[in-house]
């Protein structure tokens, strides 16, 4: 069978969950949305699937001798090829010098797949990757971390009493993975704070929509994404119709904490709100700007008031359709700096369920052409939420925002 391509705008080291699979099987490679002339299968330049072609024998003759010496030479033996074959394939990929193309072992593929399906299995927690350790982001509401007090900014130091300190955040994240019903003891570092402590999380399965709403007071409309999946654009609009049927006097899109997903996703949101006209143009490395417009039969593309709020953990399909907002003046944006990743990826799975790689093909610009890789979105209006604000029950951006519709 032939391998698909998905297109996503998916902020991987950011948008990663703390989960693992409570189904077996993942999905198929014909489950995601497949592109067209994109969805090709990975052949070498003779044509055939496997095995060093003709022309690059020369080119690879010292890998190959480098894979026998380890096989000869190395004190414990036997050696693991898959982990050897996998490690050579990430070399490869981060050699590229793109923090955003990276290989995808078969778990942390179906991982970030079912990432954007809405059920996971394990302590519930978004975290970021990026940096040497591996840091909560945000508990998910009601999940074993947030009754744990887990809190965001949290750094993770060991895991059942073994120092992970030397250990990348990635691989930590693997450690902390565990089937519903198994308990972890994690020690913390937090800020502000002078002594690690433990903590005790029984994993457990976990559903998270990924659009939620409701009416606030004042006649406010609120409705928040914390990903671009598959379900969400239908979701978004059954949410947002019920919504409007108030009458609001403004709606409020929450986007913060939310680190990306389906390029086809935000543009249908981004459309929900703009009736017209340009959401983002996709760049190609040599410089052809290709225009996606937006969809018609949007159901808020009035006069109705809008605010986005965002943050710095606000990436990817959030940046689009942020930026698209912006752009156009159809709203405003409320809350701090977004991430700032500018770049499109395709996900290609590997044969045989070997995993797949996640490799940047493109450059994504906001309708006015803004390249936003690196620099974000600034909020017309600056708002900061505090962990002390969390820890006290308020939140002065979703204040601004109220503001902002109640009293522009």
């Amino acid at each position: 069978m032939k391998n698909k391509t998905l297109r996503v705008i998916l902020l991987a080291v950011v948008a990663v969950i703390l989960v693992v699979c409570s189904f077996g099987g993942g999905f198929a490679a014909g489950h995601f949305l497949p592109l067209g002339p994109n969805s090709v299968p990975i052949l070498s330049s003779n044509g055939s699937q496997g095995g060093t072609p003709s022309d690059l024998t020369s080119l690879f003759a010292p890998f190959w001798e480098a894979w026998t010496i380890v096989h000869q030479q190395y004190v414990d033996q036997p050696v693991d090829n898959t982990k050897l074959m996998q490690g050579a394939i990430t070399g490869m990929i981060n050699s590229l010098g793109d923090a955003h193309s990276n290989f995808w072992t078969p778990q942390v593929y179906q991982d970030n797949t079912n990432f954007l399906q809405g059920q996971y299995a394990g302590i519930g927690a978004y975290v970021d990757t990026s940096g040497k350790l591996l840091t909560i982001t945000k508990p998910i509401a009601g999940s074993p971390a947030e009754k744990a007090g887990l809190q965001t900014g949290d750094q993770i130091i060991k895991i059942e009493g073994q120092d992970i300190t030397n250990l990348d955040a990635e691989s930590v994240r693997q450690k902390v993975l565990g089937n519903p019903g198994t308990v972890v003891t994690l020690t913390i570092q937090r800020p502000g704070q002078d002594a690690p402590f433990d903590v005790k999380i029984t994993r457990a399965t976990i559903v998270v929509p990924s659009v939620s709403s409701k009416m606030l007071p004042n006649n406010l409309a609120y409705i928040q994404i914390v990903d671009f999946g598959q379900t969400t654009a239908q979701d978004f609009h059954d949410q947002l119709k019920a919504l409007l049927a108030n009458n609001p006097k403004g709606i409020i899109l929450d986007l913060r904490d939310n680190g990306g997903g389906y390029l086809d996703t935000a543009i249908s949101v981004a459309s929900e709100f703009i009736p017209s006209g340009v959401i983002v143009y996709e760049q190609s490395g040599n410089g052809t700007k290709k225009p996606y417009q937006a969809v018609s039969g949007g159901l808020a593309t009035g006069n109705t008031p809008l605010v986005v709020l965002v943050n710095g953990y606000s990436a990817s399909a959030s940046e689009i359709v942020s930026g698209a907002i912006q752009d156009t003046g159809r709203g405003k944006l409320v809350g701090e700096k977004t991430y700032g990743k500018g770049t499109v990826q395709l996900v290609i799975p590997l044969n045989n369920n070997q995993g797949a790689v996640h490799i940047t093909v493109a450059r994504w610009l906001t309708p006015k052409s803004r390249q936003i890789d690196g620099k974000g979105l600034t909020p017309d209006i600056a708002a900061t939420l505090t962990a002390d604000n969390i820890k006290a029950g308020v939140d002065p951006q979703l204040d601004a925002a109220v503001k902002q519709l109640t009293n522009p």
